[in-house]
């Protein structure tokens, strides 16, 4: 009890410090907020109105303490440019990188640590080889790089080979913008819609895993233990299923919940890419437009959940690990 009460009062520091470094680095940044708010036309006069009326006239250690009283209440403020509760501006775009977060990491574990173990099974050969340098040369691509690329082939280049609009994934939006479809015509549209997105995520993020778990199943494999197993009779699929990653099982349960903050970050260059609405393409437009409720509200849901994955993995590692439990 002591420890998850002090586990818990750091992850409470560590939020605060979070949220508090960016409230201050949002008005160190050069710039007015209120300029940028008012229409091009507008006056000087309108725009000092504006912040007299968003309070950002007011000393900055008064406007920290008015936001931090009002965010302990659970009140995350009003968007300055889209005039709505912060509440609910994250709230309508957290369901989008829930949905592609979610379908993107569980093919990035399943495929990386599939991958991955294969890799260390077969560690030294040229598949081996060639794995390597194409998880390599995935994982150091540029997100948005990879986004255009599988747009240019599978949407643009699709259309210009002529294959069937059947076989032509769409490249932006989240469904059909006609809105026309109903049922299970809309779901399959919001799936095609999905295709793009999620594969260049999964691909970067198994590409990632792989390399992890590899590394992993190789220095497992050379262990004593695994050798003496081997020695006794066992057969691979033993040897892999019941010993190596049983034992690789800690270490990917935290990579696992380290990255599971990103299922709600989302990704900032997909999201931009594809036009889907989710947190991070909110994130870029409330910093751009110095929406400070909105990076705020964002920075504050982001840092509780990498704080949270991080104690949740620390708390799981004794029931995955036993040689943990008395430490």
């Amino acid at each position: 009890m002591r420890y998850l009460i002090r586990r818990a009062a750091v992850a409470v520091a560590l939020v605060w410090l979070v949220v508090t470094c960016t409230f201050a680095l949002l008005h160190a940044a050069p710039g007015d907020a209120a300029q940028l708010l008012v229409p091009p036309d507008a006056s000087r006069a309108d725009a000092t109105r504006l912040r007299v009326e968003l309070g950002l006239d007011r000393p900055v250690a008064e406007q920290y303490a008015r936001w931090m009283g009002r965010a302990l209440r659970g009140d995350l403020g009003e968007s300055f440019a889209l005039h709505r509760p912060v509440t609910a501006v994250l709230g309508d775009a957290l369901p989008v990188s829930l949905a592609l977060g979610a379908a993107s990491l569980a093919l990035s574990f399943t495929l990386g640590v599939l991958l991955g173990f294969w890799q260390g099974a077969h560690r030294g050969t040229r598949g081996d080889a060639l794995a390597t340098a194409l998880t390599t040369a995935v994982y150091a691509a540029p997100t948005f790089w990879l986004a255009l690329a599988l747009v240019a082939t599978f949407t643009y280049g699709a259309a210009r080979w002529g294959f069937p609009a059947a076989f032509r994934l769409p490249a932006f939006a989240v469904r059909d913008p006609a809105g026309s479809l109903g049922g299970t015509a809309a779901l399959v549209d919001i799936v095609r819609h999905a295709v793009l997105p999620v594969a260049t995520l999964a691909a970067v993020g198994a590409a990632g895993v792989a390399r992890y778990a590899r590394q992993s199943a190789s220095e497992l494999a050379a262990a004593d233990w695994v050798r003496s197993a081997r020695a006794k009779g066992l057969g691979a699929r033993g040897v892999w299923g019941r010993h190596v990653l049983r034992a690789a099982m800690p270490p990917l349960a935290v990579l696992f919940a380290l990255t599971l903050p990103g299922v709600v970050a989302g990704s900032v260059f997909v999201e931009s890419v594809f036009a889907w609405p989710g947190m991070g393409r909110v994130m870029v437009s409330a910093i751009g437009a110095r929406d400070y409720p909105v990076v705020l509200g964002a920075a504050t849901l982001y840092a509780a959940l990498t704080v949270l994955a991080n104690l949740a993995a620390d708390l799981a590692l004794p029931l995955l690990d036993p040689r943990r439990r008395d430490a």
